[in-house]
């Protein structure tokens, strides 16, 4: 189908059963999301609902996908901002830069940014945002260091890694130069495998694997998380063990998962958005960040791998996969 006849259906679907709420009267709001997959989208409408937002009653939800089209995202922001939402969600940072230039009126969150909101502009310090942009700040460059240590110590004789980044992502850059400066640190050398989309992974693997890496880290991405079960495959299909973020793709068959917990996040985002349609300002708002993290262990993949998982990050795990 289509992308604009698929966004044209999933808007009607979400749009047209609110006769029951405008008859009687109460208010219905209209909440924007964009982002560069879909992947996550159920777990943000989950956390609406449970505060009391359900489509057909008092909820219109507008969804912009760019389905790992980074440059599709600026298009999408503007249309989405046509469409005169109360409050305007935005997931990763090329969302959230995309909305922003967008508008500067329209409350915007972000149910999360992979870079450094200041650095790169969207608010102004993480107490005072002072614009019309709040939410939640998941500051990636430096969990790419820690993951790279833990991808280390699940494999202590390796002296060659690689990482994987989306050259068109703004936070690719920097979680690449913290992988590769942890790498040093550590004495081993780091590859770096840049795509551009899901049609590169293929050759991607095969230039690290022709480069006798022995793992490989995949940076934080939308598009990534959305592609995990693909590149879980890859990678073990080449026998790559995978370190990846989010314990969703440890489950889809990574290695390792090290990183925030989805369902916190989007929690914390859908309060941002309640807290706005009940007439907070998103400038008295101050950015939160995560401070709870999970290690998750994929035992089943490391059987299939033929790793011995040391015990150390064993006694660590937050969960191990049988």
């Amino acid at each position: 189908m289509h992308r604009r006849a698929f966004l044209g259906t999933m808007a009607g679907l979400l749009v047209a059963p609110l006769g029951a709420a405008a008859q009687s009267g109460s208010k219905v709001y209209r909440v924007g999301y964009l982002s560069t997959s879909g992947s996550v989208f159920e777990a943000f409408r989950r956390a609406l609902r449970d505060l009391g937002y359900v489509e057909g009653q008092n909820l219109v939800l507008e969804v912009r996908l760019a389905h790992g089209r980074l440059d599709h995202l600026p298009a999408l922001a503007t249309e989405l901002v046509r469409t005169h939402p109360d409050v305007i969600a935005a997931v990763s940072s090329p969302a959230i830069r995309a909305t922003k230039q967008a508008t500067t009126t329209i409350p915007i969150v972000m149910a999360f940014s992979g870079d450094d909101p200041v650095r790169h502009g969207f608010v102004k310090n993480l107490g005072q945002p002072s614009g019309n942009i709040t939410g939640v700040a998941l500051v990636a460059d430096e969990l790419a260091g820690k993951r790279v240590a833990l991808l280390k110590e699940m494999l202590p004789r390796a002296t060659r890694l690689a990482v994987l980044t989306q050259i068109d992502h703004p936070s690719a850059a920097s979680q690449t130069k913290a992988a590769q400066e942890t790498a040093k640190s550590l004495g081993i050398e780091m590859d770096v495998a840049p795509v551009h989309n899901s049609r590169d992974y293929e050759a991607a693997v095969a230039g690290i694997v022709k480069q006798r890496a022995s793992g490989l880290f995949v940076v934080s991405n939308p598009t990534f998380f959305g592609d995990r079960e693909r590149l879980a495959t890859l990678a073990t299909k080449n026998r790559l063990p995978m370190m990846c973020e989010w314990r969703e793709m440890a489950e889809a068959g990574c290695l390792m998962a090290y990183g925030p917990i989805i369902s916190d996040l989007y929690r914390r985002a859908a309060e941002y958005v309640d807290k706005i349609l009940k007439g907070a300002k998103p400038a008295d708002l101050p950015v939160e960040q995560p401070t709870k993290f999970e290690l998750v262990i994929n035992l089943k993949t490391a059987k299939v791998l033929g790793l011995a998982i040391p015990p150390s990050l064993l006694s660590r795990a937050d969960e191990v996969i049988q």
